[in-house]
């Protein structure tokens, strides 16, 4: 699935972790249905959604890259434009998906959205306002606000800082930059010997880069664990829930 166009806004999706914490016996987390539609395919639709997002890319497990395909037809997502092999770490499969993004881009102001394929509680705003983020401030990173007291601790679990709750967050997704600037980091990386970042954030930082930081929805998780899939159910219930009641209401007005 390949095709050279012209495109200014990108999604890079990163599916290619085959979900261990999950303990899902058959299949990668991000191929695991809820409300009857795989995690991915939630995932991509707001994607597909968006106005602002001109084409996506994604880095897959290499031996479910046919499967994604399928389900990409099934549900007709027709902005991805490539699917790629994801590596052996987040950081390798980001940057697969990032040469993808450079093979389908023909102009050099792209801005990338780094994305979870098992992150599906966005919004079409949340990725809009991280392109707009980029266009101002050169990035965006997308946050969780804190409810509790964040702590730094040593090795020896004693406690080292103890920072602002109202100046701590937490860095999820999408982050979201120039296609150039996140490209040239992850080059640096390659040349370093570097491969154990822990996100684009992190490695962005590391090389010198300004990060701007946006606040994204509470309910933006990381679909890891169990514990994770049944939240998510949960909080599909309550939206599906509260449409039906509206509509409901509707009628009887």
């Amino acid at each position: 699935m390949s095709e050279t166009v012209n495109h200014k806004n990108i999604g890079v999706i990163f599916a290619g972790g085959v979900g261990t914490r999950m303990k899902s016996k058959d299949i990668p987390k991000q191929f695991l249905c809820i409300h009857g539609k795989p995690i991915i395919i939630h995932t991509l639709e707001w994607f597909e959604k968006c106005n602002d997002i001109d084409a996506v890319v994604i880095a897959c497990v290499e031996n479910y890259i046919g499967y994604l395909s399928s389900l990409i037809e099934k549900y007709r997502i027709r902005k991805v434009k490539k699917t790629v092999p994801g590596g052996n770490s987040g950081q390798q499969s980001i940057y697969n998906g990032l040469i993808a993004a450079k093979e389908i881009a023909g102009t050099d102001d792209t801005v990338v959205l780094i994305h979870d394929g098992v992150r599906p509680l966005i919004n079409e705003r949340l990725l809009s306002d991280n392109i707009e983020s980029v266009r101002k401030f050169g990035s965006c990173i997308t946050a969780g606000i804190v409810k509790e007291t964040i702590v730094e601790i040593d090795d020896e679990g004693n406690i080292r800082n103890v920072p602002s709750r109202q100046h701590s967050r937490v860095a999820k997704a999408p982050q979201s930059f120039y296609l150039k600037d996140i490209l040239c980091a992850h080059e640096r990386a390659v040349k370093d010997g570097r491969n154990d970042f822990i996100d684009s954030c992190t490695l962005m930082k590391h090389y010198g880069y300004n990060l701007h930081m946006i606040d994204g929805p509470y309910e933006n998780i990381k679909i890891t664990t169990p514990d994770d899939y049944y939240m998510m159910r949960a909080m599909l219930d309550v939206k599906e829930n509260s449409q039906l009641y509206t509509d409901e209401e509707a009628k009887n007005d």
